[in-house]
C-alpha cells in the first residue's frame, strides 16, 4: 500500500480545529503550517485564538506572521502567512493545564468546521487533538470527537449517521467494529449485523474515496486463533462468519475470520486493502506499531471528509517544542487527496 499523496487540487482549503489548546494541537499546526512548501501541504486555516496563537509561537520561538481571515481569504494568503479564523469563544493558554474554561472554544471551532465544509467554504476538516474530561466537566454530552462529528452530520442530513473509524497508514488501513468499550464488554455488545454495517461502509469509502476498484478486505476474528473451530470461543463461528458470509454472497470481496496474530506481518499486509478488526486494541496496536508517525485516523461514514492525527493531546510536552507534526502532515494530505476524489465522483 503506498500512501496517498496531494495530488488533485481542492476547490477551497481544509478546515483545521485547533484541538484541546492546552495540548499540543496549536503546536503541530504552527509546525505544519512552517514546513508547508516541505512537504507540500494544502492550503488549511486554523479555528482558534490569534491571541493564543501568538503567544504559543513566541513561547516555541517561532517567527509566524498570523493573518485574521475568513475562509474565502485562505487562498490567497496561506504561502505568506498562517490563515486563523477567530473564534468567538477566547482560549486561555496553559500548555499542560487542561480547562473546562476552554470547553466552549474547542466545541465552537469543531462546529464551525463542520459548517464551513458543508457550506463548500472547506474542502474537509482535519482536528487536532481533544481531551474529553475538560469537556465532560463543562457538559459536553458526547463519548467523544467521532460521536460530536456524528451527531453534526445527522442534524445536517436529517437521518442517523454511523461512523466508522479508520486508523490509516503506509502499509495498513485498519477498521475498529467497536471502539471505545471495556474489553470485558466486546464479545456482548459484537453482532453479525454491526459487523455487516462496518464492514458496509468501509467498503463504500475504499471505493468513492480512496478509489479502489475492488477492495479486499479481511476479517479479523475475536478470540485466539479465530476461535479454533469453538475450542477458544464461540463468537467467531457464531458471529463473525455469518457475516462475512453474507457479504460475500452480495458480492463483496472478502474473507474472514483469520487469526488476528498472523494478520498484519508484512507478507499479509499485501493481501488486502483493509483490516476489520472486532475492538480498539486488535486495530490500533498493529496501525501504530507499524507507522505511528505516519498514521492518521479517517471517520468514514460521513457526508465530509475528516481526518485527524493518530494521537493525543501530548499535554505533557505543549509548548515545549518537542512536539512532532508528521501525523498533522499526514492528516492534512489525506484529507486533501480525499476531498478531491470525493469532488471528482460528486461531479460525476
Amino acid at each position: 500500500m503506498v500512501f496517498p499523496q496531494h495530488g488533485e487540487a481542492c476547490p477551497a482549503p481544509i478546515a483545521l480545529s485547533i484541538g484541546d489548546p492546552s495540548g499540543i494541537g496549536p503546536d503541530i499546526a504552527l509546525s505544519a503550517w512552517i514546513m508547508r512548501e516541505k512537504h507540500s501541504l494544502p492550503p488549511f486555516f486554523i479555528l482558534g485564538d490569534p491571541s493564543l496563537l501568538i503567544a504559543r509561537a513566541r513561547q516555541l520561538g517561532l517567527d509566524i506572521p498570523l493573518s485574521v481571515c475568513q475562509p474565502a481569504q485562505v487562498l490567497q494568503r496561506f504561502s505568506r502567512y498562517m490563515p486563523v479564523v477567530p473564534l468567538k469563544n477566547r482560549l486561555s493558554d496553559k500548555p499542560g493545564v487542561p480547562q473546562a474554561a476552554n470547553a466552549a472554544g474547542i466545541v465552537e471551532a469543531i462546529e464551525r468546521a463542520v459548517q464551513y465544509v458543508l457550506a463548500g467554504q472547506a474542502c474537509a476538516l482535519t482536528t487536532c487533538p481533544i481531551s474529553k474530561k475538560p469537556l465532560y466537566e463543562a457538559g459536553f454530552n458526547f463519548p467523544g470527537h467521532t460521536e460530536f462529528l456524528a451527531h453534526l452530520a445527522s442534524r445536517h442530513l436529517g437521518r442517523i449517521v454511523q461512523p466508522v473509524m479508520m486508523l490509516a497508514g503506509p502499509q495498513l488501513r485498519a477498521v475498529p467494529v467497536t471502539i471505545h468499550i471495556p474489553l470485558h464488554q466486546v464479545p456482548q455488545a459484537l453482532t453479525t449485523e454491526m459487523i455487516i454495517e462496518t464492514v458496509r461502509i468501509t467498503e463504500h469509502d475504499l471505493r468513492n474515496r480512496f478509489g479502489i476498484g475492488n477492495p479486499r478486505i479481511a476479517v479479523s476474528g475475536l478470540n485466539p486463533h479465530a476461535g479454533e473451530g469453538g475450542a477458544l470461543g464461540h463468537e467467531d463461528d457464531a458471529v463473525i462468519r455469518p457475516a462475512v458470509e453474507l457479504l460475500q454472497a452480495e458480492g463483496m470481496n472478502i474473507r474472514g475470520p483469520l487469526p488476528a496474530d498472523t494478520m498484519f506481518h508484512r507478507q499479509a499486509l499485501t493481501t488486502y486493502d483493509a483490516a476489520i478488526c472486532m475492538y480498539h486494541d486488535q486495530a490500533l496496536i498493529p496501525a501504530k506499531a507499524l507507522a505511528f508517525d505516519e498514521t492518521v485516523n479517517v471517520t468514514l461514514g460521513l457526508p465530509f471528509i475528516r481526518t485527524s492525527p493518530d494521537h493525543g493531546t501530548a499535554f505533557d510536552i505543549a509548548g515545549r517544542g518537542i512536539a512532532r507534526a508528521d501525523s498533522l502532515i499526514a492528516a492534512l494530505k489525506l484529507a486533501a487527496m480525499l476531498a478531491g476524489r470525493h469532488r471528482s465522483n460528486f461531479n460525476n
